[in-house]
Order: structure tokens, then sequence, then C-alpha cells
């Protein structure tokens, strides 16, 4: 019985060391109830806590406290680690604190150059602060404490701070999130969910963050990277109905009607546990993309007559949360030269060899040629070139860019030719939206870009949704993809069934006399409790 026990501990432990950015390793009690500050001395963690006024050295491999030190203030926040000594900002006095952590003794005092200092962290040069209140995160000075740089922070509130070697990680309380940036551009690259509903200090143990929260009193170790390139979460099991109406008024008749439907397939966000279309004399095909098609066809209809075609489709849905490091992404060299060739060719709404275009897309990526930094400069191009607005139509992308507007669509065919205009492959995707309710009607549908990523794929990339004030707004458009969305149509351009159109299209010959209205919408009804 002993070595069956033994087995099992060791089997538990092995699995709980890896997994996604994010997820928890293992837990145990914080020192204290007030926990704000944290930081990694090499070997041991450090956790500040306000209500008893002390710094706790925590030993991580089981949360003993095997030493304490008073701290300088009343109010003490974020911790720090340079190597040699500890620093402590507090939030009452404002001011950063260098400590003895043998003795507590201070031996440097700076003024914090904000009103409500909270996150500390030290990048091997210098530190970082972070103010709650204001939502903004600083690195300083260490000769009088005044700042050098200066960030918005990620969310609504940004907390806890740390450093990995390589990126800044910043906690959000309200959003409850975790967040890695860029040092250089305060940029968000990834996103992940904070362990508990409370999130304060950071810390980084050469391999994995710590985090402690506030509410739980609890001390997590989190996974900083594994091989998982994405996760999975919030599945939504639903069953959406397509329906693709024609109506014919007046005199005469429409002697041939086809309707193309986009058929969704399975993909690594959404399983098609089931599909049905009506009626049944359809036949499916593929375009060039391999989109598979169904194609209905009819004749001789005449006036005052509707003709219908519907999908129904039951599907798993997940959110997905692409988990994309930048030096992970491989170089333009890497990608396949068939992906290469297909998806940088040009098209009708793209015109790759219009001056603007070529023009402008060199001016965005300057100097740059790793994929990713290629790809975050032209979203972020598109999204400040253009503002969401219906003009009519869909016009090609050197029309969009300069007039300054354009629907999804419009965004999308901006962003793929300036992407195809500088090697990078990209493409979009067309999908039925769940608005608002769970049971739902959509009758606008929402089109986006997809980019290839050496070492990753095909990943979401939204530069319309992505069209917001808030940088972790921005970044939930880049690798980020919410259950709301059955994707129906990946595609890359004019395609032989759908045109540039996505989830539907009809083609027809009619007498001239004859009126036609075409309707869609898709309605959406939940099967189960997400």
């Amino acid at each position: 019985m002993k070595s069956i026990k033994t087995v099992l501990i060791v089997i538990f432990f092995t699995v709980s060391l890896f997994g996604y950015p994010g997820k928890v390793l293992k837990q145990f009690q914080a020192p204290g109830k007030f926990c704000t500050g944290l930081t990694f001395d090499g070997k041991y963690l450090w956790v500040a806590d306000y209500k008893t006024d002390q710094i706790f050295k925590i030993d991580p491999a089981n949360g003993k406290v095997l030493h304490k030190i008073p701290t300088p203030g009343f109010w003490p926040m974020g911790l720090a680690w340079d190597g040699k000594y500890l620093w402590n900002v507090d939030k009452k006095a404002k001011q950063i604190y260098k400590l003895d952590s043998q003795t507590g003794k201070i031996l440097t005092v700076l003024d914090a150059p904000c009103s409500d200092p909270h996150g500390l962290t030290w990048d091997g040069t210098t530190l970082w602060i972070s103010d709650a209140r204001h939502n903004k995160i600083y690195s300083l000075d260490l000769s009088d404490g005044t700042a050098v740089k200066r960030y918005n922070g990620p969310a609504r509130r940004v907390n806890g701070l740390t450093f990995d070697g390589r990126y800044l990680w910043a906690s959000d309380r309200l959003k409850d999130e975790i967040y890695m940036i860029d040092p250089q551009n305060g940029e968000i690259i990834l996103i992940t969910d904070a362990p508990a509903p409370y999130p304060r200090g950071l810390a980084f143990d050469g391999k994995n963050l710590w985090c402690v929260d506030h509410q739980t009193d609890q001390l997590y170790q989190l996974a900083r990277k594994d091989k998982e390139k994405f996760r999975l979460k919030d599945k939504r099991h639903a069953l959406i109905t397509i329906t693709d109406q024609v109506k014919a008024y007046g005199n005469g008749q429409i002697d041939n009607l086809e309707f193309y439907l986009a058929v969704p397939q399975d993909l690594p966000n959404q399983k098609i546990l089931k599909k049905t279309l009506m009626p049944n004399n359809y036949k499916l095909v593929q375009d060039q993309w391999q989109q598979p098609i169904a194609l209905f066809n009819f004749r001789n209809i005449k006036a005052n007559a509707t003709v219908e075609v519907q999908m129904q489709v039951e599907a798993e849905i997940y959110a997905i949360d692409y988990f994309i490091f930048p030096e992970d992404v491989g170089s333009l060299n890497d990608i396949p030269k068939e992906i290469k060739k297909r998806y940088t060719a040009d098209g009708g709404k793209y015109m790759l060899s219009d001056p603007y275009i070529l023009k402008t897309a060199r001016q965005i990526v300057g100097d740059e040629t790793h994929p990713y930094w290629m790809a975050r400069k032209i979203f972020d191009f598109v999204r400040n070139q253009l503002e969401y607005k219906l003009e009519g139509g869909w016009n090609a992308a050197p029309v969009v860019l300069q007039r300054g507007t354009g629907s999804c669509s419009e965004y999308t065919f901006s962003f793929i030719a300036l992407c195809r205009a500088i090697g990078l492959p990209a493409r979009y995707v067309g999908s039925i939206v769940v608005r608002g309710d769970d049971a739902s009607l959509d009758d606008v549908f929402h089109r986006w870009p997809q980019v290839y990523l050496p070492n990753y794929g095909w990943v979401h990339i939204d530069p319309q949704g992505g069209d917001k004030p808030v940088a972790r707004d921005r970044a939930m458009n880049i690798g980020h993809l919410s259950n709301r969305f059955l994707i129906t149509t990946l595609n890359g351009g004019d395609s032989k069934y759908l045109g540039w159109y996505y989830d539907y299209n009809q083609v027809y010959q009619c007498d001239p006399q004859l009126k036609i209205e075409i309707e869609n919408f898709a309605e959406w009804e939940p099967l189960e409790k997400k």
C-alpha cells in the first residue's frame, strides 16, 4: 500500500508542473490577511502585509515563514529584490525604501513618482512602479525616483508587477487578469486569468509566476510558459439555424437561382456535432480556398414566390486564448511556400500594386522583419486610421484607408492588403454571431482577418474589434476569440462560389420586370447552460 501511495504522489506532482500560462500549479495560505507586495530573492518568496506591518520570508516549497522584518511604513505595498536588497513602496507615505532583508534597516529612501503606488519590481537595472488609481506604469531614475518611462496600465487598475528577465507582468484586480507586457513599448502581448478574485502582488521565481490574492489569502504558483499554444474555455453548446430567402415580386420568373451556403468545419475552438441542410437537393462543392460550400439550385420560379434554404448546425464553441511569445514566432522564411504563395496573392479588394498600398505598407513596417511585430504594426495602423462606419458596399483597401472609415469587411480587406504587400500571409474569417442573449438573432454577421505566424499557424487578429482606447481591449483582439462566433468561412479572396461574400451568396437570372428581395439571418438556440 505504501508503494502505491508513493506512485500516486509522484504522478500528481509531475502533472501539476505543466500547464498553459496562468494555470495554478500549487497554492498555500498567505502569511497574513492583508497581503499586498510579493517578490522572489532567488531562493525564497517575500510577502508584505499591511495589517501586521510585516514583511515575511517564505519557503516556496511549503509556505512556511522563515523570517520577518518590520515594514518601513504603515501601508506597505509592492516589493522588489535587486539581487542584494529588498525594496518596498508605501502607499500612504508615497515613498520607496531600500531595505536590509535581515534587519529591516532602511538604506535609501526615494519619493514615488505617483500618488497611489502599488506594484514594484526590479528589471535588472532599475525599478518599475505602478499607480493603481491612475492606472499607470513607470520605470524610475534611481538617483531621485523620477519617472524615465510611463505607460498606461493594461486595463482599469494595475496592482502587482514583476519582471521575468524579458517581459513585465502586471495584475489588474478589477478585471481579475494578468498581463505580459513588452517593457520597450508598453504593448500587451499575452493575457491570462488571475487565479482568484483580488490579485495583488506578483513575483517570478526563474521559471514560474507567483501571485498573492487579497480575497482568498492564498499564494499561488502559476505557469508562465509551456508547450500549449492556446487554451479553450467557456464552452457554448448551441443550435444555429441559418436561413437564406429569395422573394420574387412583379412580372415574369427567375430562370435560374443558385444559393451558396458556407459549411462550417471543426476548428481548434469549435466542434461541429451535427449539420442538417434543407431541402436536401444540394451538392457539396469546394472553392479554390478549400472552403466547403453547399450549392442549391432552383429553376423557373414564378413571381410572388419565396424560395428558402436552411442549414442547422449543432456545435460546441469555445473561447480560445492563444499564448503567443514573440521570441517563439519563426521568420518569414519559415512560412510554408504554398501558404505564402496562396495568401500573399493579389485580389480586387486588396490592389497590392496600388502605389498608396505599397508606400503605406513599407512606411508602417519600416525595418521590422519579425512577423509578429509586423502584424502588430499593421493592426495598430488600421485601427488608428479607420473609424467604424457603414458607407455602403465593400470598397477596395486603398479607397477605404484614404477615406478613413469602413465596415468590418473593409477593415479586414485593408489589413490583409497591407500584410500581403510586405509578404505576410493573411486571410479572412466569416461568422455567425451571438448578439447579446444566448437565444438571439443575427442578421449582421462579422468578418475579421487571420495572420499566419510561423510556429503558431493561423491566428485571429481583428483591427475593427480592437479599435478601442484601452490596451487590454485592443490586445483581446489579437490571438483571442470569445465563444460568440460560429465560424462558417475561411477564405482568402474572391471565391469561385461566394465571391467576396462570406456565410452565403446567391446568383440568379430573371426577367426584367421581376423585383428580387434577399433576406439572410441566423438564430441561436442554447442547448445547455454554459
